[in-house]
């Protein structure tokens, strides 16, 4: 098990703000699970917009974060990872729980459910404050740069 502070999380997959939704990995275990923390700021762009006077992360950004935790657990034991990517490529069973506001931090957790070559299936799920926010099924591909 392994923790990434955020340039280790930056060597594994090629997100740079303002798209990059994991802060710090506090748990990984390869081929198997990671467990992410998102900090949640006023600053983040899409609040200009979601919603003026009541920000609200958009949910989709929520799964985006779980897809990019998942990415960094696939690329971790990858020693070529800098010409490979991952693609997200499908979402079943996502549901929001509740809305994630400024100031609350995100842990995000992906187990692998199945593992190949050049695919995998995960679930994810988000909490905040041991509260469940978000949760869904993502499918992901390895692919060339």
């Amino acid at each position: 098990m392994s923790t990434l502070q955020i340039r280790e999380i930056m060597e594994r997959i090629p997100h740079r703000y303002p798209f990059l939704l994991v802060d710090r990995v506090i748990e990984l275990v390869p081929h198997q699970r990671i467990v992410a923390i998102k900090n949640v700021t006023i600053n983040e762009e899409f609040f200009q917009g979601h919603f003026p006077g009541a920000p609200v992360m958009p949910g989709v950004l929520i799964i985006e974060a779980l897809a990019q935790a998942g990415a960094v657990l696939l690329l971790s034991d990858i020693p070529d990872r800098a010409s490979k990517l991952v693609y997200f490529t499908g979402i079943d069973a996502a549901r929001f729980r509740r809305p994630v506001v400024p100031g609350d931090q995100i842990r995000l957790t992906m187990e692998v459910l199945k593992l190949r070559s050049r695919t995998c299936k995960m679930r994810g799920t988000a909490e905040v404050e041991g509260e469940l926010v978000a949760e869904a099924e993502i499918m992901s591909a390895l692919v060339e740069r």
